[in-house]
């Protein structure tokens, strides 16, 4: 594809690298350094950066982004006195329960929005007193409380002697709510 030259009777000038989008293509090289020097300015195509090193095009060398490697400790069980304390869980819970919904009334609309925050509340509170390389699974079941019967059963694959749970009920006029917490050792 070439492009017409302005003036008729010439033949186009060539493309190549040294012509970009800004510049004029029609234009003899001199008439270009001529507006370079008056003090105009030439337009870049790319984003440039300072950096150190640059490409033969003219583009800046980024280094490769290194990882980081991390090596297994092949540890299988917390140290001695670094265990999840299902006690201390256990009155976070009741704290938490006792404190929000000590007097508040059912409300079907906004139960769902209350069971999360209530079990992002007690998440963020048991894991300033649970040791590091434990996971927690915190699960809140919020429900209108008409007399009705209800049992909430949870299961899951664990090791006895490095993980454990604990989990706290509270009930008023109109609603009940169950808190448990699995804390659960992870290396």
């Amino acid at each position: 594809m070439h492009l017409q030259s302005i003036e008729e009777g010439k033949a186009p000038l060539p493309l190549s690298r040294r012509s970009s989008i800004m510049s004029i293509l029609n234009a003899p090289f001199s008439s270009r350094r001529n507006s370079l020097a008056a003090g105009g300015r030439r337009l870049s195509v790319g984003p440039w950066m300072h950096c150190g090193r640059v490409s033969f095009s003219g583009l800046p060398v980024f280094e490769p982004i290194r990882e980081t490697h991390y090596e297994n400790t092949y540890k299988t069980q917390p140290d001695k006195g670094c265990r999840f304390n299902a006690s201390q869980a256990q009155q976070v819970l009741e704290s938490v329960l006792n404190s929000y919904i000590g007097d508040a009334k059912y409300n079907p609309a906004n139960s769902g929005q209350l069971a999360q925050t209530l079990s992002d509340l007690i998440r963020n509170r048991v894991k300033e007193l649970t040791p590091p390389h434990y996971k927690l699974v915190c699960n809140v079941f919020l429900g209108q409380q008409a007399n009705q019967g209800l049992q909430i059963a949870s299961q899951s694959l664990w090791d006895v002697e490095n993980d454990n749970f604990a989990s706290a009920t509270f009930t008023n006029s109109t609603l009940f709510a169950v808190a448990t917490v699995h804390g659960l050792y992870f290396e």
